[in-house]
């Protein structure tokens, strides 16, 4: 097991890739730095190994697939995600590692947001969009954390081993956040200095098909770990309608005695009849959410005892 790992996730980034495993050796001597390439063609991987780090690889495209395999490969210690773009400063390592180590930090937040991401991102709706995704994440689902969207992160052993990686690609930040609030695990933030990538470099986000699929994602997960409120919400909006719309068709029957839109009646007859189906699905699901949690603790103690027994 090593003490410290360092993973790199690549996707042709020749122009800083050295610089990048060369500033995290530096400042982590004692660290093993993985990169793991993501079928580069610009020599990422030749120009990694060459600065010292152990090069390995992951043929299936994209940095969920990617991390799924670092986190299935690699025991360590105390681990430090940071991408190959040059854009984190690798001389905030150190504290994070010992936020893990000596805090009992399960994750911790590289934000950038706290200090010069405004002024050195040049793309205006990647700033709108990680306010949006920080102001949804921490409302619904009772979080503090200043950085949703950072890729740059420090993690415990047991995050590493019992955080299942389902997203492929950069939603994957937003899912990590949102399985360390909802299994309660201690989450910190440090403050890091964000430089723009240095001119050549090209990022390979999109801001709207990305960002599509990081708000697809809160809304996947809401349902998944907050399944009596998402399914609540729905059952209410529908029986809001239901009723609203029935109200005069029974109004005019106490009248009357009449009931000539009867078509309305039976629309709203399914529509509450749907709305009672929402509801009893969100207190099923939420009851199996709570053998889930309960499951999870003793996963938890199961992966403690994995990681003393490599200790010793």
């Amino acid at each position: 097991m090593d003490k410290i790992a360092v993973l790199i996730p690549c996707y042709n980034e020749a122009k800083t890739v050295e610089k990048v495993v060369t500033d995290f050796r530096r400042v982590l001597p004692e660290a093993t730095v993985y990169v793991y390439d993501n079928n580069s063609t610009d020599g990422t991987a030749e120009l990694a190994a060459a600065a010292g780090a152990v090069v390995r690889h992951e043929y299936q495209q994209g940095k969920g697939n990617v991390m799924r395999r670092m986190f299935r490969e690699i025991d360590a210690e105390a681990y430090v995600l940071v991408d190959g773009d040059d854009t984190y400063p690798a001389e905030a390592a150190p504290e994070m590692v010992r936020a893990v180590t000596e805090r009992q930090s399960d994750m911790v937040v590289g934000d950038r947001l706290s200090s010069t991401y405004y002024t050195q991102n040049k793309r205006p709706f990647h700033n709108f969009g990680n306010d949006l995704v920080r102001f949804c994440t921490n409302n619904l689902f009772g979080g503090k954390i200043k950085d949703i969207m950072t890729g740059y992160r420090a993690f415990s052993f047991q995050f590493v081993k019992t955080y299942p990686v389902l997203s492929r690609g950069f939603e994957i930040e937003t899912e990590m956040t949102i399985h360390a609030l909802q299994r309660h695990m201690q989450v910190d933030n440090v403050i890091i200095e964000y430089r723009d990538r240095p001119e050549g470099s090209e990022s390979k986000l999109n801001t709207y098909s990305d960002g599509f699929k990081v708000l697809g994602t809160i809304v996947r997960l809401f349902k998944n770990y907050r399944p009596f409120a998402f399914f609540g919400v729905l059952a209410a909006v529908l029986a809001v309608f239901g009723v609203g719309f029935m109200i005069p068709v029974v109004n005019e029957y106490f009248h009357t005695g009449l009931v000539p839109r009867f078509p309305t009646l039976i629309v709203c007859c399914f529509v509450l009849v749907a709305a009672l189906l929402l509801f009893v699905s969100g207190v099923i699901l939420s009851s199996q959410l709570a053998k889930d949690a309960r499951d999870f603790e003793f996963q938890l103690q199961t992966v403690q005892h994995w990681q003393r027994t490599a200790q010793e």
